[in-house]
């Protein structure tokens, strides 16, 4: 990582912070704007169409229909993903990732939130043909224990997509973060180490999934760059965050967030439907 002066640290950092929330919601409203332009300009129904003539069953023209969804909304927002992710990352020094490898990264993020949203567009169709009055009380309990399911398996699926896991060698470190983790009544399956130089020059640490596949995450630079003092009182932080119930209550607001919006689309999807002209698909 290149050396920066140290007076310049706090200001660097608040412009990296500042710029992450403007890039972020720069992104959400890229996302209603393309939505909302892609269906008001007719090119949604003109998908729909080029997918029911490839086949007439439902769920997979609702694939087809999404896939080329997708490759469309990245495309035209590479640009704003580029800078957000990679650009900025090195413009910042925090990043040495090339350009392939980040490419990599996306090409497997994508087809995460392909498989995702494939998955919950199906089930959304189903339930709002089944049952039009009470499907947006289904769909939020199969959301919310979806998100459940990802959370449980992020550890050992998802994440290793993206980072090499091993586990942490036995010494000094792992048995300091095992004896807190006793001390503080929290079960873990064990300390991993995860590759982060790779991609990154950030340390980080963390305390992921649920029930019994709980586990330590610790980032390789944070070994590099902390004493195991350092380390073993981040790692502390994270417990703490789940001791406190900050996870519980994390899924508790996005639960009801979920059930709350599904519920506001249910009561303006007629309205919608009726003002573009559209049938379930």
């Amino acid at each position: 990582m290149p050396d920066i002066p140290q007076k310049d640290i706090a200001r660097r950092s608040k412009d990296y912070s500042i710029q992450g929330y403007i890039l972020s919601l720069a992104e959400l409203v890229y996302l209603l704007v393309f939505l909302l332009l892609f269906q008001g300009l007719g090119f949604s129904a003109r998908l729909a169409k080029f997918s029911t003539s490839i086949t007439f069953h439902n769920s997979l023209s609702l694939l087809i229909y999404l896939f080329w969804l997708t490759i469309i909304y990245y495309l035209v927002g590479f640009p704003l993903f580029l800078y957000h992710s990679f650009i900025r990352e090195r413009r910042f020094g925090l990043s040495g990732q090339k350009l392939s490898a980040w490419l990599k990264d996306q090409l497997k993020s994508l087809f995460i939130m392909y498989l995702v949203a494939g998955i919950s567009l199906e089930v959304f169709y189903y339930f709002l043909r089944l049952t039009p009055v009470y499907w947006w009380l289904i769909v939020s309990f199969f959301w919310i224990l979806l998100n459940l399911l990802m959370a449980r398996i992020a550890p050992q699926v998802i994440i290793p997509l993206f980072f090499k896991c091993s586990k942490l060698e036995h010494g000094v470190l792992r048995e300091r973060i095992v004896k807190l983790a006793a001390k503080m009544g929290v079960k873990i399956v064990d300390v991993f180490e995860i590759d982060f130089s790779k991609k990154t020059y950030k340390a980080n640490a963390a305390f992921v999934g649920l029930g019994s596949s709980q586990k330590v995450l610790l980032a390789d630079t944070l070994k590099e760059k902390f004493s195991d003092y350092e380390v073993e009182v981040i790692v502390a932080h994270e417990f703490a965050h789940y001791l406190r119930g900050h996870l519980l209550k994390l899924i508790v607001i996005n639960s009801c967030t979920a059930i709350v919006c599904f519920y506001l689309i249910y009561r303006t999807s007629f309205w919608f439907f009726s003002f573009y002209n559209l049938t379930i698909f």
